[in-house]
Parts: structure tokens; C-alpha cells; sequence
């Protein structure tokens, strides 16, 4: 039985204890600031609760010492300091984080680390680059690879279309950050909350638009081999002109601690979501021009006993697979591992990552 931390006690992180702790080969250490949210931790004899400040980076790197892995489910602003403790402690690093630059300095700290380092384990970044190396690496030539992604609730029913699922701080840095895209063949940055486009999937009339992080580095890994890559986030119609309002007319992306404090006490959360997963990749193949694409939609559903929101499932899931995926050798023991280095297959069939499937998904949904 491999020995983990966890750090981070809120929806995702709980998910992650419990998916490791009822697969019968982890021990689970869950560890947070905050004794209230470690008191809502489930009762498992392979799960133990530390409280522990992310700042005292002695205390962190002594927790970490002689375990297997650490899996990051903190805010993006905790990044570096616990992927330097994993360094410090020569134990395997693996995170949630969608922040680009954050994700840059983990870059620089596997250089010289002794294990391995692989940020963006969640749903986008993460699984979306799965899937989308998985399809270009078919292709003899790129033209376009196109990346859609949304949580979204079934049954909307405020002006937003939209009901809290993941991290307000990480919403909110992914509406007002640059965005990574390559167009025209170049890399270049263009702004969150633009280049709005509508499409339909299942007879469902939806939204996309910019948003930061989305590609994690798989802009890095196709320049120079495709002339348009762009990832945009999938909402509900009207989504995107009432969020510019608050933060380009109302300067609420100077006030980040307000618009938090306006959503998470406004939009409530709820377990009815759905997250959507679109992928679409044009090029030549065998002197032909072919469009291959990917869509999937996973549902809410009950999880190792428990109810979960699809985008638990799907975050808590994805990291959980690639952290089995480390341990049965799968991926290299060592370095900066991107999430496109992952195979699909792999991943899809593995007990954490099989969730994704579509019919697999549904089934569970059904539960």
C-alpha cells in the first residue's frame, strides 16, 4: 500500500481520498488549514486528517518525507510552494492547477527534481489533451485542433445559466488571465471572455469563449505543427456578456475579492451538472483533408457509494487515474511529465479512468 498526502480538504480533494482509500491500495493523508472542512472528511480507516499551514514549508516537507506521491487539490496560489516541498522531500508531484504561470515554475523545479512532476491532472487542463494528442497523432498534417470544455448545470435557472461547480478563485482567474492559443501557425496570447461562438450538441444550443489555462502546455507541444489551436470554455447563452459586464464595465477584474464574495453568496451550488467535452481536429490524412471529433458528456452520478457531481468525477477521477498510472510504471519515474504524454487508451482503462467512458458514464449517471 502506497502512502499519499493530499492537500486541499474541499470537494475534490475529499473525492480524491475517498477514490484512493476504497481502491485498497493507498493510504490517504488529507491535509488543509482549515479543522472544519478536515472535521467533513469521510471516516475511513485508510484515510488519517493533518492540519497544517502551506506556508511553514518545514512542517510541509516533513509530512511529505517518505511518502509516494503529494496530490495537489489547493488553490492555484499554493502551487509553487508545495511542488518546491515535493522537491525538497524527493516525493512524486501532481497538481490541478490551471494556472499557466504557476505551471511554468513546476517546469523548473522537475529540472533538477528526483522524481516525477505532472501538473494539470484534471479535466481541462488534463484530460482534454489526452484526447486531443490522442486524435492529431493520427493525422500526416495539423490544420486545426479545437478544444471545448464546460461544467454546467442540468436545469439552469438564474441569468447566468450557471451554478457554482469548481473553484471561484479558478473561475475567476480563468475569465481575466491571457489565453494561449496559436493562430495563423504563431503562439501567441489573446484575451479571456472573447471570440465568442455558438454551437449545438444534443439538439442543446451552447456558448464558448476564451478562457486561460484550458491547453495547459499543449501549445508548447504543437507549435510549429498546426495553424490554429485555441481552447474555450463551454457555458450557457448570455453567459459571457453578463461576466464581461461585471468585470470590464463594473471593474470587478480589479476587485477579485468582491466578484468572489457576489458569486459564491448569489449562484448556489448544486449535484445535478453535466460536463461537456468537445474536441474537434481537421488535417490531412493519406492526401485527404479529414475532420475527426470527440464529444462526450458525463453526468453526475454515484461514485466508490457516494453521490458525486460529474465535475468531481471527472477532476477527482482524472488525477487518481494518472496517479495509478505512475505507480504501475506506466509513466516515467522521473522529470516534467505533460498531460499529452499520456495514452488514452491507458488512461480510459484504468479503474479511476474508465469514468470518462461515455457509455461507462452513463451508466453510472443511472445509478
Amino acid at each position: 500500500m502506497k502512502s499519499v498526502v493530499v492537500i486541499g480538504a474541499g470537494k475534490i480533494g475529499s473525492t480524491i481520498a475517498r477514490l484512493l482509500a476504497n481502491s485498497g491500495d493507498y493510504h490517504v493523508t488529507v491535509t488543509d488549514l482549515s479543522k472544519e472542512q478536515l472535521a467533513q472528511i469521510d471516516v475511513h480507516p485508510s484515510v488519517a486528517t493533518v492540519q497544517i499551514d502551506i506556508a511553514d514549508k518545514g512542517a510541509l516537507v516533513d509530512l511529505l518525507k517518505g511518502k509516494f506521491a503529494v496530490l495537489s487539490a489547493a488553490p492555484f496560489q499554493l502551487t509553487i510552494a508545495i511542488a518546491e516541498a515535493a522537491a525538497a522531500a524527493d516525493v512524486h508531484y501532481l497538481d490541478l492547477t490551471e494556472d499557466v504561470e504557476s505551471t511554468r515554475r513546476v517546469k523548473q523545479i522537475a529540472a533538477t527534481a528526483k522524481t516525477a512532476f505532472i501538473p494539470q491532472c484534471g479535466l481541462a487542463p488534463g484530460f482534454i489533451s489526452i484526447v486531443a494528442n490522442h486524435i492529431t497523432s493520427g493525422f500526416d498534417t495539423l490544420e486545426s485542433v479545437r478544444l471545448r470544455v464546460g461544467a454546467l448545470p442540468q436545469y439552469p435557472s438564474n441569468a447566468l445559466n450557471y451554478n457554482l461547480t469548481w473553484s471561484t478563485d479558478g473561475i475567476i482567474n480563468e475569465y481575466i488571465e491571457p489565453c494561449e492559443a496559436i493562430v495563423e501557425g504563431k503562439l501567441i496570447e489573446v484575451p479571456a471572455l472573447e471570440e465568442l461562438e455558438e454551437f449545438s450538441l444534443d439538439g442543446v444550443s451552447y456558448e464558448a469563449f476564451n478562457t486561460s489555462g484550458g491547453l495547459g502546455t499543449l501549445c508548447e507541444t504543437l507549435k510549429g505543427k498546426v495553424r490554429t489551436l485555441n481552447y474555450r470554455t463551454v457555458r450557457y447563452p448570455g453567459h459571457a456578456a453578463i461576466m464581461k459586464a461585471l468585470l470590464n464595465d463594473l471593474g470587478l477584474r480589479h476587485r477579485r475579492d468582491v466578484l468572489k464574495d457576489i458569486l459564491e453568496k448569489s449562484l448556489p451550488s448544486t449535484m445535478q451538472d453535466v460536463v461537456i467535452i468537445f474536441v474537434t481536429v481537421s488535417g490531412q490524412k493519406n492526401g485527404r483533408l479529414v475532420q475527426e471529433s470527440y464529444a462526450n458528456k458525463v453526468y453526475s452520478g454515484v461514485v466508490a457509494g457516494k453521490l458525486m457531481s460529474a465535475i468531481q468525477i471527472t477532476t477527482a477521477c482524472s488525477i487518481c487515474a494518472v496517479l495509478d498510472m505512475l505507480a504501475n510504471g506506466d509513466l516515467p519515474a522521473k522529470g516534467f511529465i505533460r498531460q499529452e504524454e499520456i495514452d488514452l487508451d491507458g488512461f480510459l482503462g484504468s479503474r479511476f479512468g474508465h469514468y470518462y467512458d461515455m457509455d461507462s458514464a452513463k451508466a453510472k449517471a443511472a445509478e
